[in-house]
């Protein structure tokens, strides 16, 4: 597997931001009341990661340690900016569905954590599949949540009628509780799957760095969860 490949699969399935990192939970939470508004938010998040990614990457020798996380952040909003232009002015009704979480992936943790372990620290290339393996693994996770919630809640998956007009729709699952109720379940359903996977004698991905805690992890510089860990050393490095 190269190393392209290798970080798209890291995105899907060995680090997926939303079932195995838990991170950018605000977004996965709160706009996946429907399977387009998950496709809608992880597409976005996407295309930030993708072109900040490539920014940084090409960049990374030349920002200063000293500034490098507000000139992670500035460049992260540009991109957010062109990006909520373009919904604005051409996809509108998903626009005004997302509201007010298209800026806030400005502070997303999965943009900015690639942005300092990996994309800081590795080529332009890697880099870049980097950012799409992550945005990619955020889309499917949010769209999944998506799915399950509007199925469950509305008996529809992508605005169509799937479960005959007799059905019932339990409405909880549109609103906040459901949001946190399905995220489990899928996780849950996850860990089970790989659970018996291993029982089987299958090779089951490991999750890097999330082992035996990020202080004893070799792996450093290819998960979001050294991120902090890094900041915290450097910052006791100076003061020694």
């Amino acid at each position: 597997m190269n190393k392209c490949t290798e970080r798209i699969f890291n995105g899907l399935v060995k680090e997926n931001p939303t079932f195995v990192l838990m991170l950018g939970m605000c977004p996965t939470l709160a706009v996946t009341t429907s399977a387009i508004n998950g496709i809608g938010m992880g597409l976005s998040t996407t295309a930030v990661l993708v072109m900040s990614n490539m920014l940084i990457s090409m960049l990374r020798k030349i920002i200063p340690d000293s500034v490098r996380m507000p000139a992670f952040i500035v460049v992260v909003a540009s991109f957010v900016t062109i990006v909520d232009f373009l919904l604005e002015g051409f996809v509108p009704s998903l626009y005004s569905a997302l509201g007010l979480y298209i800026p806030l992936i400005v502070v997303n943790c999965i943009i900015l954590g690639r942005a300092e372990s990996y994309a800081s620290k590795n080529p332009v290339l890697p880099s870049i599949f980097d950012g799409i393996g992550m945005g990619l693994g955020f889309t499917v996770g949010l769209t999944c949540i998506g799915i399950v919630r509007e199925l469950i809640g509305s008996g529809m998956i992508f605005g169509i009628q799937v479960l005959p007009d007799s059905y019932v729709p339990i409405t909880i699952f549109i609103l906040a509780p459901g949001a946190f109720f399905v995220l489990a379940c899928l996780v849950a359903l996850q860990n089970k799957i790989k659970r018996n996977l291993a029982n089987k004698g299958k090779k089951v991905p490991e999750t890097a760095g999330c082992g035996e805690g990020c202080a004893s992890c070799g792996n450093r510089g290819a998960c979001s969860g050294h991120m902090f860990l890094d900041v915290t050393e450097e910052k006791k490095n100076e003061k020694e």
